[in-house]
């Protein structure tokens, strides 16, 4: 079991934007957020996403994922700002970076807060230190130009650990700071961690409009328009009365969802089921649903995101074709687990629990791995443990095969611990194949361009 990091709390629920689940959050909330964070003394990851870096997740599973699993989605440009109106449930405003981290490092001052700026060099720190002559900056440090994989992340960390910042600013440029933050924020520890771009441009406290490709902005357009006609905003009364929320059989808690599940039924219903998300896993009933919208499809994310956190199941029991159809197109079908019945789920729960992470078997001179579930870093020390104690039985000249037909998810650290196999075995004369990946772990292959090192395709 994890550690409980405690959830951050919006007052208005978030909207899910071609998938990506947006907070409804202003400048000063999102400062207040930042402080609560700070305050748990536990590691958060923030991002602020605009439409490049929308489209560039439709493409990309592993970063579709992290911005999942961020504690704070922040809108960064008005296009997006007037998506969510016309999806029905208006953002307050966009916050770019530029305005939002000079507004940060003066609260930093005020408050005493400690901040590491990570990728940048002593001549953009002096101007910091110049323009925030109170802030405590504990770090400035910009690492060699490598790729993500090739990084020395252990030298980092151990920079990090040492100056021990209440703020860490990465700026890598996107994706790479994201998927940097994704792999490394909870070994450094730090309470609240936000991408700030690649050159600093903040220092100058003015936003810059963003320029698009016409492709991507008609792939953005065109793939909001096909969000709207799927999952259009119905108007409803006031929801009142409690959620159903009862015990199954078995111990887990089902959630009966109401006929509708759209923004009046996710800003009342969002406490209680966030509550029964926290006491263990949860079957949430769609049977009933018969329409839904983007507020719905948003808070359907954070609560399987929450569960993820604190290593529950979440699964969704019964859609109707249409809410299947919705997840879908926006690329989710792959991000929840959908049962047909609560006993279903309850069968496949039952099974997860006795599936070892690691299995394997002695064939003459090859030894054959199966690895199960998601390969990210959360698991990957406990799953580099496993497979090293396995990979004990091999002897110079052997071979091992690593199946990888069981893992719904791989992301750059899983990667790592690939490439780590790889290389510590060539080094004894056995040869490492991975086989069978699924699709979503194919695009992290294919993003990370270790397609055709590491994967064996029968050639």
């Amino acid at each position: 079991m994890q550690d409980k990091i405690p959830a951050v709390q919006t007052e208005r629920p978030p909207i899910a934007i071609l998938g990506v689940p947006f907070d409804s959050v202003n400048l000063a909330e999102i400062l207040a957020l930042a402080g609560e964070m700070i305050v748990s003394g536990r590691p958060h990851y923030a991002t602020t996403v605009g439409v490049d870096f929308l489209v560039q997740s439709l493409e990309d599973v592993e970063l579709r994922r992290i911005l999942f699993d961020a504690h704070l989605v922040v809108a960064e440009e008005k296009a997006v700002v007037r998506a969510a109106k016309i999806l029905g449930n208006p953002l307050p405003e966009n916050v770019t970076v530029p305005n939002l981290i000079p507004q940060l490092l003066t609260l930093a001052e005020q408050k005493n807060w400690r901040v590491f700026l990570l990728g940048v060099d002593d001549a953009v720190a002096g101007q910091i230190r110049a323009r925030h002559p109170k802030l405590q900056l504990v770090g400035a440090y910009a690492p060699p130009e490598k790729l993500l994989l090739e990084m020395d992340h252990a030298d980092i960390l151990h920079r990090l650990r040492g100056a021990k910042p209440d703020i860490l600013l990465v700026a890598f440029g996107s994706p790479k700071q994201e998927k940097w933050i994704n792999m490394n924020y909870r070994e450094a520890g730090v309470p609240f961690v936000l991408g700030a771009g690649i050159a600093f441009d903040f220092l100058t406290g003015v936003g810059k409009p963003q320029k698009h490709g016409a492709k991507k902005l008609l792939k953005f357009t065109g793939a909001v328009l096909r969000q709207w006609l799927r999952l259009r905003s119905r108007k409803s009364p006031p929801v009142t009365g409690p959620a159903e929320v009862v015990p199954d059989p078995f111990g887990n808690l089902v959630i009966h969802a109401p006929k509708q599940l759209g923004a009046a039924e996710a800003l009342t219903y969002r406490a209680e089921w966030l509550r029964a998300v926290e006491s263990g896993h949860i079957m949430f009933d769609l049977s009933a649903t018969e329409a839904t919208d983007s507020t719905g499809i948003g808070l359907l994310i954070r609560l399987r995101k929450r569960a993820r956190e604190l290593g529950h199941q979440f699964f969704l029991v019964a859609p109707r074709p249409s809410l299947a159809a919705a997840l879908r197109l926006m690329k989710l079908d792959e991000f929840f687990t959908v049962q047909a019945s609560v006993a279903g789920a309850h069968i496949l729960l039952e099974s997860l629990a006795r599936s070892p992470v690691v299995t394997s078997g002695l064939q003459a001179a090859e030894l054959q791995i199966r690895w199960s579930g998601e390969v990210t870093a959360l698991n990957s020390v406990e799953l580099g443990v496993h497979t090293e104690s396995e990979l004990s039985q091999t002897s110079s000249g052997m071979a091992v095969v690593i199946d990888l037909s069981r893992v719904t998810f791989v992301d750059s650290t899983g990667i790592g611990l690939m490439l780590r196999f790889k290389k510590n075995l060539k080094r004894r004369d056995i040869n490492l194949k991975f086989t069978n990946a699924t699709a979503p772990v194919r695009n992290v292959f294919h993003h990370t361009r270790l397609e055709e090192y590491l994967l064996d395709e029968g050639k």
